[in-house]
């Protein structure tokens, strides 16, 4: 180990603020957002349907973020130094849209958002562990549930599409 590397820098390395990790999380909720939209916009039932919820959840989630992120009584908070993490630069890479496809196929499209379901279940789970107990672990661990059922909603259409397209 060099000199200087020790744990303690070894931490602060792998640390971000908590506003920090609310604006990573904002920029996540608020791309899934546009994707899920777009998505309804070129889909037809009943991923269209499906899309459409989940845009408006992922906005809700947004909302919920930015909320937080601007309560008085948490305004100490923000500050502090959370351990972000090992799974976080999965989480950041959906943060960015992909270049989309001008025809992409449901089955691409649901193997990508069950994708991003899966690294923001992990990563609120993993954030909910590491936050001290109260309103912002709560949020954390709400959101990591609700991402998995986002994700089983998905997994279910899914499995819908490439059984039926197979038989």
């Amino acid at each position: 180990m060099k000199h200087g590397e020790g744990n303690g820098y070894q931490q602060l390395k792998r640390s971000k603020t908590l506003e920090e990790i609310l604006e990573t999380a904002m920029g996540f909720e608020r791309t899934a957002r546009d994707y899920y939209s777009a998505l309804a916009e070129r889909s037809k039932q009943p991923l269209k349907s499906l899309a459409e919820e989940l845009a408006a959840e992922e906005s809700r989630h947004y909302e919920l973020f930015r909320e937080l992120r601007n309560r008085d009584d948490l305004k100490d908070k923000v500050g502090e130094l959370v351990q972000i993490p090992a799974n976080d630069h999965k989480f950041s890479d959906y943060v960015q849209l992909p270049e989309p496809d001008a025809h992409p196929d449901d089955q691409s499209v649901l193997q990508y958002a069950m994708g991003r379901e899966q690294a923001a279940m992990e990563q609120y789970g993993a954030l909910a562990e590491e936050v001290e107990p109260g309103p912002v672990r709560d949020l954390f661990a709400w959101l990591a549930k609700e991402e998995l059922e986002h994700k089983g909603e998905l997994e279910k259409q899914y499995y819908k599409l490439v059984y039926s397209t197979n038989v």
